[in-house]
């Protein structure tokens, strides 16, 4: 019985010692520097608002912000913007994912004139392409539409007779 008991013993150890050896291979070791930029972790809790966003439309992370102060060895103290005035600005580094700069991630913006709804006029600027959609028993011309604030990959296809020249 005592053999049966050791036997046991021994085999959840071992089994223990794969475990261990599995998840230390996995693991990385992460350490920030004070001005590091980093992107947080934001957690999905079902039907809560949190950083402005609800559930599907969330994003993974939010960021980057930079880091303040190191407070211990696995915590940071973040600069975070005045709109987040509610979430205390100390994470722990499993919070944390290394932001990396690229010069894409400028993103330069003109300045939008608001109506109170919080909506702008978008104004065609200029017509890229026509075409005749052909249906069954009509034939609908159609143009392709470049908008005041948005990119070419943007431009939509709209009724011919609806838009300017």
């Amino acid at each position: 019985m005592v053999e049966q008991v050791d036997l046991i013993k021994r085999r959840i150890k071992e089994a223990q010692d794969r475990q261990k050896l599995y998840a230390d291979r996995r693991r990385t070791y992460l350490q920030f520097n004070v001005g590091d930029h980093v992107f947080l972790k934001i957690s999905p809790s079902k039907g809560v608002t949190r950083f402005g966003k609800r559930e599907k439309l969330r994003p993974k992370f939010i960021g980057p912000f930079e880091i303040l102060e190191r407070i211990g060895h696995v915590a940071y103290r973040l600069a975070l913007p005045p709109n987040l005035p509610d979430v205390h600005d100390v994470f722990h580094i499993s919070m944390l994912r290394k932001y990396v700069y690229d010069p894409k991630h400028v993103v330069r913006y003109d300045e939008v004139v608001l109506n109170y709804d919080l909506s702008y006029e978008k104004k065609p600027v200029k017509i890229l392409g026509r075409k005749v959609q052909v249906l069954r028993n009509k034939e609908i011309p159609i143009v392709k539409v470049l908008w005041n604030r948005h990119g070419q990959e943007e431009a939509t296809w709209e009724l011919e007779e609806k838009n300017v020249s």
